[in-house]
């Protein structure tokens, strides 16, 4: 066993050696803002919806044109009395053409420039919503690499310890102060220890693999969680109070309510195709022609138009009040979308806010058994020095006392999790986070 807990404090030191050159949380989170290809992709989309205003701010501003012709004519004139001859001409013809149209009342345009403001809105919910995704998807590939370094170690470490009791087995029996059941009991124990090692080792390995895709480059050696981690109960300790807040400022609330605004705008601007339209429009046109088959020395044309354009839609088919029937449709489905997104908010604060709060008291009690598994191993071996415990009794006594640790090491990282959670379920996870969790790990 000594020779167990030498192997822990080698690799514990190890790993302190180390951590000058081990990247922290917010090292690796500001690689992943400038790597990972789901942010990137969610910022691009972002960008993409800024185009919609002007979009929508272009139906209600003028639209002008020109447009130019020229074309060759050949032409015959053919006269139905027979005593007549035929009269043929061949002339150009030129046209110049300017034309502004201004929209003076358009109820689907002035809806769809609405319409531009809510999709803007909601797109910078939208970007929000991959920031704080980005935070906890850092955050979770961290922790879940530092676990799995963990459970390599304690795997290593058991192996080492129940190597000793093997070997020590082995001794007794030869001497017949034990039995061949201890030294089949310690050997079935290294064998699944050893293929526990593999199994910590594997997944080690997939979880470096899951962090170097977020960060687009081979995953670095990691600070570990220090001695200055402060465990504190959410602020306000009331769930009420978190519930309240995130089911009206959770993003993805504020997502959905933006789509439900979108959808009711969508209504009216259907039902806006049943409206008259008024548009003011001015023509400028300037043409000419080269002398025809009539004779003469051509003519020269300028017209100058302004005007206004009523149209009354009077029958489509149909097809408008099917657009609005659709788009009553897809406004109820909006709203339990957001009812749902309510639901789904409130549900994961109150998690959320159990993982903090229960996760105090889960490393508390983990440590105060961590101590108490190294007592009970520490006598456990004294009661077989002096014949009152067996192997067996030694081994379980190890067992329990690795399982401890990593328990305890698994609830310390569910613990920051959660806290980082618990603010992403309001809509209030941002890169102070980062840092504030930052100051936890050990970096020399």
């Amino acid at each position: 066993m000594d020779r167990a807990f030498s192997f822990v404090s080698f690799a514990l030191l190890l790993a302190a050696s180390s951590a000058a050159s081990a990247a922290d949380l917010l090292d690796v989170y500001r690689q992943a803002r400038g790597a990972d290809a789901v942010y990137a992709s969610a910022r691009s989309a972002w960008a993409a919806a800024q185009e919609k205003l002007p979009q929508g701010r272009a139906g209600l501003l003028p639209s002008v044109s020109v447009s130019a012709s020229t074309q060759y004519n050949d032409r015959e004139i053919r006269s139905r009395n027979p005593l007549e001859g035929a009269l043929t001409g061949r002339f150009n013809s030129n046209a110049l053409s300017l034309q502004l149209n201004q929209p003076v009342y358009r109820k689907q345009s002035l809806v769809a420039f609405e319409q531009a403001k809510t999709q803007l809105t909601q797109a910078d919910a939208q970007f929000a919503l991959a920031a704080q995704d980005l935070v906890l998807r850092v955050a979770q590939a961290y922790f879940d690499i530092l676990l799995a370094q963990d459970n390599v170690a304690f795997a290593a470490a058991q192996k080492a310890a129940i190597s000793e009791q093997l070997a020590q087995a082995k001794r007794n029996f030869e001497v017949g102060t034990a039995t061949i059941t201890d030294t089949h009991e310690a050997q079935a124990r290294y064998d699944l220890t050893v293929s526990q090692e593999i199994a910590a080792q594997n997944d080690l390995e997939i979880r470096r693999r899951q962090l170097a895709q977020i960060i687009g480059r081979a995953a670095p050696g990691l600070a570990p969680v220090g001695k200055t981690l402060v465990l504190s109960l959410p602020e306000p300790n009331q769930i009420e109070a978190w519930v309240t807040q995130a089911t009206t400022a959770s993003l993805q609330v504020l997502i959905n309510e933006a789509g439900l605004t979108f959808s009711r705008q969508e209504v009216e601007r259907n039902r806006g195709g049943h409206l008259p339209t008024l548009d003011a429009f001015a023509t400028y046109t300037d043409s000419g022609s080269g002398s025809g088959p009539q004779g003469g020395a051509g003519t020269d044309t300028t017209s100058k138009v302004v005007g206004l354009l009523l149209v009354v839609p009077l029958y489509q088919g149909g097809g408008v009040a099917s657009r609005v029937r659709e788009a009553l449709a897809n406004e109820d489905r909006a709203r339990q979308d957001l009812e749902n997104a309510r639901r789904n908010a409130e549900l994961a604060t109150r998690q959320a806010f159990l993982g903090v709060s229960n996760g105090v008291a889960q490393v508390k009690a983990l440590e105060a058994a961590l101590t108490s598994s190294q007592s009970s191993l520490a006598s456990t071996r004294l009661g077989q020095e002096v014949g009152v415990r067996t192997q067996v009794d030694v081994l379980n006594a190890q067992q329990q006392l690795f399982s401890t640790r990593r328990d305890l090491a698994q609830a310390t990282y569910n613990y920051i999790l959660s806290l980082l959670r618990l603010k992403a379920a309001v809509g209030k996870l941002t890169e102070d986070d980062i840092v504030k969790v930052n100051a936890w790990l050990e970096r020399k």
